[in-house]
């Protein structure tokens, strides 16, 4: 609880069996948070039997892989519905410290910002955390050209690791967004798109055998999506088009 306000941390996990009690843990040692929802996405390890262990946990499972932004779709259904008032995503796999918590907690809780972001880029502790060069220069690469098409000025797009209002997500149209990871660039655009301030906190990050990452194959197919969703924020900014992903949104 922060001011009266429900925190609630929702973690999207897939094969996170050797990460999930560490970060649980360490998510409850920051003592703010009332609820964790851990949603798996047919996981094939032992990520939903820990997850059932985990105290005072909602563990919600989906029968089969359905995708990242399709997991998330339900973490923050669930975490709505659970009265939840500052929602937090945080990894299972233990890449984004929980440390930071309390500080995006109180960002959100106090009235300053509906969206906040722990950023890798901030601080350069994204290749001192071991991220691959190559994945380091997409980053940035994508992330100046959003900036330019977005009118923003954000250090990355593409962390994992994001804290969000309810006033905010009762307001966004999810449900049009991918069900793969472009679902989380998507949401960011929607933010900008309603004229919020997107906050960023500096983010220690690792890099591991155990955590989440998507192959090269995968990392193009997200890229080329980030760019689209940037071209079709700009031309419907415009009004050259409609599309779904922002004229769905209530702008009042």
């Amino acid at each position: 609880m922060f001011r009266e306000q429900k925190v609630i941390v929702v973690m999207p996990a897939y094969n996170a069996a050797q990460t999930l009690r560490k970060t649980y843990d360490e998510v409850m040692a920051q003592g703010i948070v009332d609820q964790v929802i851990v949603v798996d996405d047919g996981s094939r390890d032992e990520t939903v039997t820990i997850a059932k262990r985990l105290p005072g946990t909602i563990v919600y499972r989906h029968n089969k892989n359905i995708g990242y932004g399709a997991n998330q779709k339900t973490c923050y259904k669930l975490a709505l519905e659970e009265g939840g008032d500052i929602i937090i995503m945080v990894h299972p796999d233990y890449q984004y410290t929980p440390k930071l918590i309390p500080a995006m907690a109180s960002m959100i809780g106090n009235g300053l910002y509906h969206c906040v972001l722990g950023s890798r880029i901030l601080g350069g502790y994204a290749l001192k955390g071991g991220m691959p060069i190559w994945k380091y220069i997409s980053n940035r690469f994508l992330t100046f050209i959003e900036n330019i098409f977005l009118g923003a000025k954000l250090s990355e797009y593409h962390t994992g690791y994001r804290a969000f209002s309810r006033k905010l997500l009762e307001r966004l149209p999810l449900d049009v967004n991918s069900d793969d990871f472009v679902f989380d660039n998507q949401m960011l655009a929607q933010i900008i798109w309603l004229g919020f301030t997107v906050a960023e906190v500096s983010c220690p990050t690792k890099y591991f055998a155990e955590a989440s990452s998507i192959n090269l194959w995968r990392s193009i197919q997200y890229g080329l999506g980030c760019l689209y969703t940037a071209l079709i924020f700009r031309l419907s900014k415009m009004r050259i088009i409609h599309s779904k992903l922002f004229f769905h949104i209530n702008m009042q």
